[in-house]
């Protein structure tokens, strides 16, 4: 892995921790659903007027298609509108460090229901991660966390990497940034039609609010996106995805700067081991793939 590589797959994991910090601060001013269903709608026309701009088309593959479908309910609708929704009452550096055992989920799923091979490194990394977890979640519970949200953001999780495992090769076939422009409008459409179901729409124009909205479209919505696309040509997927070992850290660091939420001992003790699990985990499939 050459130092771009390492350049663009730390700007990546920066910027999608960060979404979880500016996601807390829009929904202090506006109803949650409503305003991400209005996110994924500008991100996914951008994308599409950037998608035509490099002569991309969406005359998709089937699978393509199913990919669209999927990932849009899934990761856009399912994954951050519950986030998003959870984070009324959640602080962001909970929703950041429950998101980031999504690798986590997927390598476990892979290894006891599709025969993955998972040598004993990953195992050891998959305790430690869930280890780390419920330490982090122990000491916040003791606290007097909302459990509601909590599930909220497990349920996330749990949706993102279901899609994962269910697409897996299913992007392939070029026109990827059409892909992921048709899956925002998706995820929009989904949410626009949940928002009269669960929430009273309010918005209270403030600064705070416009700049956090306009930060989570550009940044982590499109920005990162793209930086994740060329990593992935670069290095591939599975060397790509061990810089999700530092969501954690980047979510809990990003939300205690810039929301001053406070950070204790077992938690940081937590994001260790749970940062050291993911890394585990994936460095050992990442030897897997290499073997023929």
């Amino acid at each position: 892995m050459d130092l771009r590589a390492i350049a663009m797959g730390l700007a990546f994991a920066f910027m999608w921790s960060s979404a979880f910090t500016s996601a807390r601060i829009i929904v202090a001013d506006a109803s949650p659903l409503f305003s991400l269903a209005c996110r994924f709608l500008i991100s996914g026309l951008l994308g599409v007027i950037i998608a035509r701009a490099m002569g991309q088309s969406w005359n998709l593959t089937r699978n393509q298609w199913k990919a669209t479908i999927v990932f849009g309910i899934c990761q856009n609708a399912l994954y951050l509108g519950l986030n998003f929704y959870a984070m009324q009452t959640v602080e962001a550096s909970v929703a950041a460090i429950i998101a980031s055992t999504m690798p986590l989920l997927v390598a476990l799923a892979s290894w006891l229901l599709f025969g993955e091979r998972l040598p004993a490194l990953g195992v050891s990394g998959l305790l430690a991660g869930f280890l780390g977890v419920a330490l982090i979640m122990g000491a916040r519970i003791g606290a007097g966390v909302d459990l509601f949200g909590v599930l909220l953001c497990g349920l996330g999780a749990l949706a993102l990497a279901t899609a994962t495992l269910a697409l897996r090769g299913a992007t392939s076939g070029g026109n990827f940034m059409m892909v992921v422009g048709l899956q925002m409008l998706v995820g929009s459409a989904v949410l626009f039609l949940a928002t009269p179901i669960f929430e009273t729409v309010h918005v209270t124009p403030t600064l705070p609010l416009a700049l956090a909205f306009a930060y989570t479209t550009l940044v982590p919505g499109l920005t990162a996106t793209f930086v994740w696309v060329l990593l992935l040509n670069r290095i591939g997927a599975i060397r790509a995805a061990t810089f999700h070992f530092l969501n954690p850290v980047f979510g809990v660091a990003i939300a205690a700067a810039l929301l001053g939420e406070r950070l204790g001992a077992l938690d940081a003790i937590g994001v260790a081991i749970t940062t050291a699990g993911i890394l585990a985990v994936q460095l050992s499939r990442q030897a897997s793939a290499r073997k023929p």
